[in-house]
C-alpha cells in the first residue's frame, strides 16, 4: 500500500563520494566508535566501492541521490559524512555549521549549496561556521537529531554540540532544544547524537541506557512516546554496531530505514517487526566507511526542500 509523504523521511539526499578516505586521527580522541583498520592499508578504493553500492541501493529504493565527488587536494578524510556541515529544512532554509575538527572545516563546499538553490526552492541560508573562531561548534544532524514533526532538537552534550550555537539554531529554525548528558561503557560522552538516536515517522530507535541521568532518560522516552511513536530501545552493544545510526527515507511510495548490514544484523526479531510495521529495512554494507566512526546515517544529508518545477 502506498504511504503518505512524511516530513520526517526525505525523498532526496546529498552524498559525497570519497577519494582520499581514511579514519581521521584528528577525530579519534572523542569518537569511541572509530577504528584505525590495518596499518598501511589504503582504504580509499574500498570506501569508494561501498559508497557506489550504497548509492545504487538507495536509488533502487526510489530515493533521489545527489552525488558529489571529493577531488579536493585538501586533507578531508571525513568528507563522506556531509550531514555534519549542512542541513536543509522545510520552507526553503539551509544551515551551515561550525565543525570541531580543523580538517572537517574543509568539507564545506559552495557547489553543494548552489545545487540546492538551483534544484530546490531555497529562501535563505544561515551560516554559523564563523563561530568556530570563538571555539563554538555544532556538527549539524550528527550533533542534533531533529524531530521535524514535534519540532524538537535532541542533543547529546559533547565537544561537538555547544549550547550557544544550539540555542541560536533552535531560535532561527523553530525547534525546542532538548539536551542531555551521556556516557558509554568507559564513561565518555557520546560524540554525536545520531549514533544513539534515530527518529522515524512511527518509531524511534534510541540507546536510552547511555543517557546518564535516570530522570532525563525517562523524560526523553516519554517525550518520544507522546508523539505516538513506538520507542525501540537499543542496547549498548547494538549502538556499538551502529544500529542507532540509521535514517528513514521515502521512495517508490514507501518508507525505508537505511542502515548498515552490520546494524541490521544486530537488531532483534521483535525490533525488526516494530520497524517494519512502518518502514522497510534497507541494509547497506559499509564496513570500511564505518572504520571512521560513522555509518549510513552519517553518509547522507537529507533534503527537506521543495523541488523547483521542471522547466
Amino acid at each position: 500500500m502506498k504511504q503518505r509523504p512524511s516530513v520526517q523521511a526525505p525523498s532526496a539526499v546529498v552524498m559525497v563520494r570519497p577519494h582520499r578516505f581514511h579514519p581521521n586521527p584528528e577525530t579519534a580522541a572523542d569518537n569511541a566508535y572509530q577504528r584505525s583498520g590495518t596499518p598501511g592499508e589504503d582504504h580509499s578504493a574500498r570506501a569508494r566501492a561501498e559508497f557506489d553500492a550504497a548509492v545504487r541501493l538507495l536509488e533502487g529504493a526510489g530515493v533521489r541521490v545527489h552525488v558529489f565527488d571529493d577531488h579536493s587536494n585538501a586533507e578531508t578524510p571525513d568528507s563522506v559524512f556531509p550531514n555534519n556541515w549542512f542541513s536543509t529544512h522545510p520552507g526553503g532554509h539551509v544551515a551551515i555549521y561550525p565543525m570541531y575538527a580543523t580538517s572537517r572545516r574543509r568539507e564545506r563546499r559552495s557547489d553543494v549549496i548552489e545545487m540546492l538553490k538551483s534544484e530546490y526552492r531555497v529562501q535563505g541560508v544561515i551560516d554559523y561556521s564563523g563561530m568556530e573562531w570563538d571555539g563554538l561548534y555544532l556538527e549539524g544532524t550528527g550533533a542534533m537529531v531533529l524531530d521535524h514533526v514535534d519540532r524538537v532538537a535532541y542533543v547529546a552534550r559533547s565537544n561537538r554540540a555547544d549550547p550557544i550555537v544550539l540555542e541560536r539554531f533552535c531560535t532561527h529554525f523553530g525547534f525546542e532544544p532538548l539536551a542531555f548528558d551521556t556516557a558509554d561503557h568507559d564513561g565518555r560522552p557520546i560524540y554525536h547524537t545520531n549514533v544513539m538516536l534515530s527518529i522515524g515517522t512511527a518509531y524511534a530507535l534510541i540507546g536510552l541506557d547511555l543517557i546518564s541521568d535516570p530522570g532525563r532518560r525517562a523524560e526523553i522516552r516519554d517525550r518520544l512516546a507522546a508523539t505516538g511513536r513506538e520507542v525501540i530501545e537499543l542496547s549498548g552493544g547494538q549502538i556499538g554496531e551502529f544500529a542507532g545510526n540509521a535514517i528513514e527515507l521515502s521512495g517508490n511510495g514507501e518508507r525505508v530505514l537505511a542502515l548498515s548490514t552490520r546494524a541490521a544484523a544486530s537488531l532483534r526479531p521483535e525490533q525488526v517487526e516494530a520497524i517494519e510495521r512502518s518502514a522497510r529495512l534497507l541494509p547497506i554494507p559499509v564496513p570500511t566507511i564505518e572504520l571512521a566512526g560513522g555509518s549510513v546515517r552519517c553518509m547522507v544529508a537529507g533534503v527537506h526542500l521543495t523541488p523547483r518545477a521542471a522547466r
